[in-house]
């Protein structure tokens, strides 16, 4: 047996006692089981206090035994603000408290806690703000004295990812309820996810106790449990936290290091209910706890919660925790309830009539002790809240508090549900649910064992915790209202009260009935602050985990896999960055960019956004959508197309094709089809214009072959379509078929050189890269060109290639706040058009000057410097920019790149700082673009 506090059989059945486990808290060694938490180890080891508050460094320990508490937060390597009583040991695991200075048992901090009247809540807002300024000194002392953990900048982070998920019904909460409901719905037909977050099923039937004998949980256990196995549609998902709903019954789901986002057709909640603390002087000490936590830790785990025990009691569940306490060997004390005339039901009827003294109508008025309870004192209830008589001194090292409960709330007030005070059973209903949403168990009904209206007690001396988390007490509520804060949600904004881990789940409730109270106000109009995701505490990591894209291949993705291509992804496509070996980058871009400027290279475009729009007022839709004019443009054309959301930033760009006079085909770039295709729906919604729109980014395949002997290549291909620059000039656009396929073919100029498009049914994209590259261009290979022709090229040249003709890149080039005059793209607005989506505040952001400028740049081979995207630019120490893009050019024979600059930086030859990799500088000189052949002769042939 590990522990002087470990209990025999049946007594643990969630630890596995042939399992021993050694760990270390606080540099000590401990022996747990299999299946123990820390918490619970510790417990069993008689190690009682785990952390410091945060605010006074009082000493506390476990309260719930449920993680709804922030009072057991430990800090585990390279993890700070880990809950105690949730963490698994393992064989080698080192834990240590947190929150203290010197030693857990003895903090030097806790000299603060003699000056709490000194310290009200609120206290900062009146006071460290004059001189001006002298809050930023007094901050950093608040801020070393208050805290919840240290993170350890050394740490390896671990993975994170997302997935995504979709069922019939969720049923949140597997206690029996929950179980019973996943059984129900399952028998219908649905496909049933059961959620919990324990590590175990069966929630309250794991330490509750509702009868006399205390063995009827565990046979219903067993057959829920069973019941849940045998019925198919079922899946079963533990130590899984719903942390919110969202709209459409979309649930977050945090397990482990992955985050889920559910969609369910219909959602249970089965959450239970949340037993409440009573409030008297020094409730937050260790050994201090609800009666459920106590019942926790005897059941599952197996660990005695201490030798001589005083129950408080309002309602009939606390009789169960007494029998409990009986039947652990644990002394029971006294029951102290507030109530004048006490059940008589089973369970109370039993520990009666085995001796122990009830004391009808009194409380505890205060709780003894410096680290850990030793005593209490109880008093007779004169009036609600108020205590009379002669004091009475109990020694003790246990209190268990069962007063009453609140419907685990959040997630159905999320959902829009609204809580509803119930005076005849003192507690909180759940009203007023939406469509699919559905209650069961106890979060519905509520405890039917009822509870005190007024569990609270307040003392001359203070220290009433009201909320354990943020060390506040019934006075700093009191002083809060009386402060002018009335309101419900003043009052916890300027206490802090329901701010800290535990979310108000044990503080809610007290805090609304003094609000109430102090306020003249009913507990119904109070209510409590509203509730919010997320419902417990989640990592960043999980927030920028990796996600789970869609993994989309053109019909030509094979071809490049035998060309020897290496694939990067952008948005959901794969495509070829380069062709060659691994660790052949450098070369391989090169050989691909000489290729296009001096023969000809063939480009997969199949990841770019195809859209139809098509209809009589096909025209006047795209002059109202993108910022240049469309009305009048010719058939057998193409343009440029800028597109600026309702703020006038630059959100995608692409070219408008006229087929016909009411027949347009739009280019998007890669990542940005389904969003433009939203926003035309969005917004044709609203116009109601005679117009269809089709998206056919997964229809079209499209080949782009570019360079000087492009047309020589094409000239080769079996078409219809005559290639020659008068027939078919710059900015075209012709239909007809290319290779036996009928194709869409633009003449274009992204990559500075004669270039064509070819966009065909996805289908035949294999047979067209085929043709087009077995093609006999007369020699097109040209310096950097394999021997035959035409070379593929990757996305890696493909974006050098534009960046030497000063290209913008939406999404690298742009962020979300770029406007098309920081692009230098004037020339791209029509401003003469009545209307464009952003042209009202393109107007606002022109009549302001600007802040920043996209400038090109050029440096000489620097020395021992790389240059990357995102690198800085500075004055001395000020920074004034970032490089956007930067590439050593083949074709120019030096760094070439675009940064945001302050306009007085951009004139031609202006000298600019670039703050490198360790700290390094780089000196680069302002250039006019483009940077390739200024007079566009070379695309324009």
């Amino acid at each position: 047996m590990t522990g002087q506090n470990r209990l025999p059989a049946p007594n643990g059945h969630l630890i596995d006692r042939d399992r021993p486990v050694t760990f270390s808290f606080e540099g000590r060694r401990y022996t747990g089981y299999a299946g123990d938490t820390v918490a619970s180890a510790l417990a069993a080891n008689n190690v009682w206090l785990l952390s410091r508050s945060f605010k006074y460094h009082r000493p506390r320990g476990v309260m719930t035994m449920a993680g709804q508490d922030g009072n057991t937060l430990i800090a585990l390597p390279g993890r700070p603000n880990c809950v105690a009583e949730l963490i698994p040991i393992r064989e080698g695991l080192v834990a240590a408290g947190q929150h203290y200075s010197g030693s857990l048992q003895r903090d030097r901090n806790a000299w603060i806690q003699w000056f709490s009247r000194f310290l009200p809540a609120g206290f900062y807002y009146h006071a460290f703000f004059r001189p001006r300024g002298v809050w930023n000194l007094w901050s950093r002392y608040f801020r070393r004295m208050s805290g919840l953990g240290v993170l350890d900048e050394h740490a390896v982070p671990g993975n994170c990812d997302k997935q995504y998920r979709h069922c019939d019904v969720a049923v949140i909460g597997a206690g029996p309820a929950g179980m019973q409901a996943a059984i129900d719905a399952a028998r219908d037909g649905s496909d049933v996810l059961l959620i919990d977050e324990q590590d175990a099923a069966g929630g309250s039937l794991h330490y509750a106790r509702a009868c006399a004998d205390g063995a009827q949980e565990a046979r219903e256990l067993r057959t829920l449990l069973d019941a849940v196995r045998a019925v198919p549609g079922i899946e079963l998902m533990t130590g899984a936290t719903v942390n919110g709903w969202y709209a459409d019954h979309w649930l977050e789901i945090i397990r482990g290091n992955r985050l889920i986002k559910l969609r369910a057709g219909r959602v249970v909640l089965c959450s239970g209910t949340i037993e409440q603390p009573a409030l008297f002087r020094n409730n937050d000490l260790p050994g201090i706890m609800l009666g459920t936590a106590a019942q926790r830790l005897i059941k599952p785990y197996g660990v005695r919660p201490g030798r001589r025990a005083v129950v408080l009691a309002a309602d009939d569940s606390a009789y169960g925790v007494a029998l409990d306490l009986i039947d652990a060997d644990v002394d029971l004390a006294a029951v102290v309830d507030l109530r004048d005339r006490p059940p008589s039901d089973a369970r109370a009827e039993r520990v009666r009539a085995a001796g122990f003294e009830v004391l009808a109508g009194h409380a505890i008025q205060a709780a003894r002790g410096r680290r850990h309870v030793r005593a209490v004192e109880v008093r007779r209830i004169v009036a609600p809240g108020r205590l009379g008589g002669r004091s009475r001194r109990i020694d003790c090292d246990l209190v268990c508090m069962s007063v009453g409960r609140m419907p685990a709330w959040q997630l159905a007030c999320q959902a829009g549900a609204r809580l509803v005070y119930e005076p005849g059973r003192a507690t909180f209903a759940l009203a007023d649910l939406p469509v699919g949403f559905t209650l069961g168990g106890s979060v519905a009904s509520g405890c039917n064992d009822g509870g005190a209206p007024w569990p609270i007690f307040s003392h001359p001396g203070g220290n009433e915790f009201v909320d354990l988390d943020e060390d506040l007490q019934i006075r700093d509520i009191r002083h809060a209202v009386q402060s002018g804060y009335e309101h419900i949600q003043l009052v916890k904004r300027y206490s802090t009260s329901g701010m800290g881990p535990s979310q108000g789940r044990l503080s809610a409730l007290a805090t609304a009935r003094l609000v109430a109270a102090e306020t003249g106000r009913s507990l119904s109009d109070t209510g409590v602050t509203t509730a919010r995701p997320p419902l417990a505490a989640v990592t960043l990591a999980h927030c920028a985990g990796r996600r789970h894209y869609p993994a989309l291949r053109s019909s030509i993705h094979h071809r490049h896999a035998e060309a020897g291509a290496q694939f990067l992804q952008a948005g959901a496509w794969y495509r070829p960055a380069y062709y060659g070996g691994k660790d052949e980058l450098g070369d391989a871009v090169t050989r691909e960019v000489l290729a296009v400027r001096n023969g000809a290279g063939a480009i997969d475009v199949s990841t770019l956004g195809g859209i139809a729009v098509r209809g009589p007022d096909a025209a006047e839709f795209l002059n109202r959508i993108y910022t240049f004019a469309y009305a009048r443009q010719r058939v057998g054309t193409l343009r440029y197309a800028l597109m600026t959301n309702e703020a006038g930033f630059v959100i995608d760009d692409g070219v408008v094709c006229r087929l016909d006079d009411c027949d347009f085909y739009v280019t998007t770039t890669t990542g940005g089809a389904e969003r433009v295709f939203r926003t035309m729906l969005h917004w044709n919604a609203q116009w109601r214009l005679d117009v269809s729109l089709a998206n056919l980014t997964s229809a079209y395949c499209g080949v782009s072959v570019v360079g000087p002997r492009s047309r020589e290549v094409l000239a080769g291909v079996d078409s219809d379509i005559d290639f020659g620059s008068e027939a078919f000039p710059y900015l075209g656009v012709r239909r007809g078929n290319v290779a036996g396929a009928p194709a869409i073919v633009l003449r274009t100029g992204f990559v500075g050189e004669l270039g064509y498009e070819v966009h065909a049914p996805q289908h035949c994209g294999e047979a067209l890269w085929d043709t087009i590259m077995s093609a006999d261009a007369g020699g097109a290979s040209g310096e950097g060109n394999a021997t035959g022709g035409i070379r593929p090229v990757g996305i890696e040249a493909q974006r050098i290639l534009r960046l030497e003709k000063g290209h913008v890149l939406v999404g690298q080039d742009t962020d979300a706040l770029s406007t098309p005059m920081e692009l230098n793209m004037r020339w791209a607005i029509a401003a003469r058009k009545p209307f464009f989506v952003g042209k009202r505040s393109l107007k606002v952001h022109d009549s302001r000057p600007p802040e920043r400028v996209l400038a090109g740049f050029c440096i000489e081979e620097p020395a021992g410097a790389v240059l990357r995207e995102c690198h800085l630019l500075v004055d001395g120490q000020r920074l004034i920019g970032r490089v956007t893009s930067v590439a050593r050019s083949p074709t120019l024979k030096k760094i070439v790149g675009l940064a945001y600059v302050p306009p007085d930086r951009a004139e031609p030859g202006s000298r600019l700082t670039i703050r490198c990799d360790r700290q390094r500088r780089v000196t680069a000189h302002v250039a006019k673009t483009p940077f390739y052949d200024p007079g566009n002769a070379r695309q324009e042939f």
